[in-house]
């Protein structure tokens, strides 16, 4: 088996949008630089991610040199959104936290609302004060999140996909497979493991920035969302509740916090320290 290595990167820069890939990545303390800076809300200023409208998959944005971001979606000319005025916060909620947020333009949310058939606004994330804690049974004092579900940044391994990829082949929806990676969206994708490898790990550098590996991800409906056509299935979540189930969580990935920042790049070692 090869040493293990940094396969993929990807960045989210609106929160359940589609994912982009990248060659290389900037790690601040809250996660990679552009991921989920942005995300969007309901009429009643809670988040809205794939759980409710699948069809967000089929949607991307572009991170641009300002901060800002390009919209796109099939069949529609794409719309270039600024950063907003900071001094227009909001209060926001993010599942069960409360973040202080700057709604986009109106024609950011009369674009995404017409696209996705719902009554959706786009705000963003910018000053540090206002991004969330991660959770303190996991994480340090101080330590902080963007729109991320709960943590900086999501690992998976190739190797744990290929093994999901057998039991899936071997249940009973078999033509759902083989599911690519982008059903996980992570952040960072390694190579050259033994299945599983990582559920054993507690720390890693990738290049040269160390993580925490602190907390197995439990995974959503949105897993069963297929990322071109926004269809649903039942895998992996049935396959998950039968082989990677604790308690009531079901788990494919790894995640991770920064111990330091730096900049990660497609094909760098990634080396397991405990």
């Amino acid at each position: 088996m090869h040493s293990p290595s940094l396969g993929a990167v990807y960045v989210h820069p609106v929160k359940s949008l589609a994912a982009r890939a990248a060659d290389q990545a900037v790690v601040e303390p809250w996660g990679l630089g552009g991921d989920r800076r942005w995300m969007l809300i309901d009429g009643e200023n809670r988040v809205v991610t794939q759980r409710q409208l699948p069809r967000m998959a089929q949607l991307s944005a572009e991170t641009l040199a300002d901060g800002g971001v390009s919209l796109s979606a099939p069949g529609s000319a794409p719309l270039t959104v600024g950063v907003p005025d900071q001094a227009r916060t909001m209060t926001a909620e993010l599942h069960r936290s409360k973040v202080e947020v700057v709604p986009a333009s109106g024609e950011a949310h009369t674009w995404l609302g017409a696209r996705l058939d719902a009554e959706v606004r786009l705000v963003h994330l910018d000053a540090p004060s206002h991004r969330r804690p991660v959770d303190p049974e996991f994480g340090r004092p101080g330590e902080t999140v963007s729109f991320a579900d709960g943590f900086p940044l999501l690992l998976t391994a190739r190797s744990s996909l290929d093994a999901l990829n057998a039991l899936v082949a071997q249940g009973d929806h078999p033509e759902e497979g083989p599911l690519p990676m982008d059903r996980f969206r992570p952040n960072v994708v390694v190579e050259g493991t033994a299945p599983w490898a990582e559920d054993g790990w507690k720390r890693i550098v990738i290049g040269e920035v160390a993580f925490r590996v602190v907390k197995p991800c439990g995974r959503c409906v949105i897993t069963t969302t297929d990322q071109r056509t926004a269809e649903r299935g039942k895998e992996p979540l049935r396959t998950l509740a039968r082989h990677r189930r604790e308690g009531k969580h079901l788990l494919f990935g790894q995640n991770l916090i920064p111990d330091g920042t730096g900049v990660i790049r497609v094909g760098d070692p990634v080396r397991v320290l405990g």
